[in-house]
């Protein structure tokens, strides 16, 4: 579990400043909002700076260490279906890929994890890895509102449908704005196999190209800026067992 009073303690976690650059425009909705004329405002902060929520990125860094993971050859659990991603050692039709030594934690004697969950949690071990909001660096009065129209598409007919003009909030196109944030990445909860949380995630983070909405429109492209970071020889020689028991 994770206690508010021990977050204080540095040699639980570790943190890492990581920059976003948006490259395009961004739209990262708000939902509905009274002091706005898009009918998709972008989200802000009690102080009006733009941001990317952490629980975006968690979720799609979460996603690719999963593509990664699997293309290394382990079994990973069926998120986000809860039912699925709790596999339980004394069910009879647990898959012959999780009986692994590597998916056993001490403490959680009655279940199997995956190495995603390791890192990311389900639905009964808790994360190890926290993402912050990725606040925008440029002060809110120094960026205009930017409102990009569009209108809805009928698929099966391909044609506009009629009265379904709307406008997305965007922030400005083309102003390499930066988003600035810190992941805290606790110990292991396998001291005795090598620590790949920090590798796979870092593999995750150059696998996304864009956030939020409308990217396949061309919003949301960014790059990232990453800490520098030493990965041990033995990290990369455990993750490259994926198919070996």
């Amino acid at each position: 579990m994770i206690f508010l009073e021990q977050l204080s303690n540095t040699n639980l976690f570790k943190s890492y400043t990581i920059t976003a650059i948006i490259d395009t425009a961004l739209c990262v909705g708000a939902g509905s909002s009274s002091s706005s004329l898009a009918d998709k405002p972008i989200i802000r902060n009690s102080e009006r700076n733009l941001l990317i929520p952490g629980s975006q990125v968690k979720g799609r860094v979460r996603h690719e260490c999963e593509k990664i993971a699997r293309s290394l050859g382990w079994a990973i659990s069926e998120s986000p279906n809860a039912g699925k991603m709790v596999i339980r050692r004394n069910d009879n039709d647990v898959p012959s890929e999780f009986r692994r030594s590597e998916y056993e934690i001490l403490g959680y004697e009655e279940t199997y994890h995956c190495l995603i969950s390791q890192v990311f949690g389900d639905p009964i071990l808790p994360s190890r890895i926290i993402f912050d909001d990725l606040i925008c660096t440029e002060l809110p009065e120094n960026l205009p509102e930017v409102l990009r129209p569009g209108v809805t598409i009928n698929r099966r007919r391909r044609t506009a449908e009629e009265k379904k003009l709307y406008f997305l909030e965007t922030s400005p196109a083309n102003a390499k704005l930066q988003f600035q944030g810190e992941i805290h990445i606790q110990k292991s909860l396998t001291p005795e196999t090598p620590d790949y949380a920090k590798a796979l995630v870092w593999a995750g983070f150059r696998q996304i190209h864009a956030l939020g909405g409308s990217k396949s429109a061309g919003l949301g492209w960014l790059s990232w800026e990453l800490p520098e970071i030493q990965v041990d020889e033995t990290v990369w020689q455990f993750l490259a067992k994926g198919r070996l028991k």
